[in-house]
């Protein structure tokens, strides 16, 4: 079932994070369709948190995307190089966001292959944000696309999934620990024991 806008819409960006693992990312890029289960994934709640682009509601070209309502994908380019992927949620003009860090691969696979340059299936294939969007075909010509529209590229969907407490881990985010205090918060989630999580439990 694709995610309604509604689901988005929640304020609470920590229960939302912890709510989309076991959901399925589905991409249709150039009439090919990727998906996979999303296994870990990092909360941003802005204002107050130094690691989010939208700290202090600040407004500029990049993060405007970021002040839409939730369910909207908001997509930018990290050192350079690396396509990340995330989700807009909350009420409009609540920067709130939830970056996708790693997916298990369903379909599409032979091509993401193509797209990484692995020539096996290995847990690398979709380990880490930017990975898991050069295997799926995502760029920031996605960006600001609604994931709730049913002819959008861009979907999340709820395959029935669920984990429990025990299953789920809950640690530090990666990659900011110049975020001051914000570094210390545990708004990163994980499902426990999957080889395609990207980071140590932390």
């Amino acid at each position: 079932m694709l995610l309604p806008r509604k689901y988005y819409l929640s304020d609470d960006v920590l229960g939302l994070t912890r709510d989309i693992l076991g959901k399925m990312l589905v991409s249709q890029i150039q009439g090919i369709r990727y998906s996979g289960i999303i296994v870990e994934a990092e909360a941003y709640r802005a204002p107050e948190d130094r690691a989010s682009h939208a700290f202090g509601n600040r407004l500029t070209p990049r993060t405007k995307t970021m002040f839409l309502d939730g369910g909207h994908a908001y997509i930018y380019v990290c050192y350079g190089i690396h396509e990340m992927f995330n989700i807009i949620t909350g009420p409009i003009g609540t920067p709130h966001a939830i970056l996708i860090r790693a997916v298990e691969p369903r379909e599409g696979i032979a091509q993401m292959q193509k797209n990484r340059g692995i020539s096996e299936a290995p847990s690398a294939l979709t380990k880490g944000p930017g990975c898991l969007t050069q295997a799926m075909g995502i760029n920031r010509a996605l960006n600001a696309c609604k994931l709730y529209e049913p002819e959008s590229p861009l979907q999340i969907h709820d395959i029935q999934i669920t984990y429990n407490k025990a299953q789920i881990g809950q640690s530090k985010r990666i990659g900011v620990e110049s975020a001051g205090e914000s570094a210390q918060w545990l708004y990163r989630f994980y499902l426990k024991g999957n080889d395609y999580v990207s980071g140590s439990p932390r």
